[in-house]
């Protein structure tokens, strides 16, 4: 007897998503998947930081150029 094969009956799992959300449950995510996530958030912190400083040297530049 042929071994039931669930992906033919049921269709793929639905993978994981590469992104992470807020709150959500971390139940089911392995330890790599949780140092991933930890990667892609410190990125993400990064770039609101860079963001951060583009806007104040922007705010600078115009206060700047307003007082001339």
């Amino acid at each position: 007897m042929a071994a039931f094969d669930e992906e033919a009956v049921f269709g793929p799992k639905p993978k994981k998503p590469t992104t992470h959300e807020i709150g959500q449950n971390l139940d089911d995510l392995s330890e790599p998947e949780l140092a991933e996530r930890i990667g892609l958030l410190k990125a993400e912190v990064a770039r609101l930081e860079r963001a951060i400083l583009s806007r104040q040297a922007t705010r600078a530049a115009a206060a700047a150029a307003f007082k001339a």
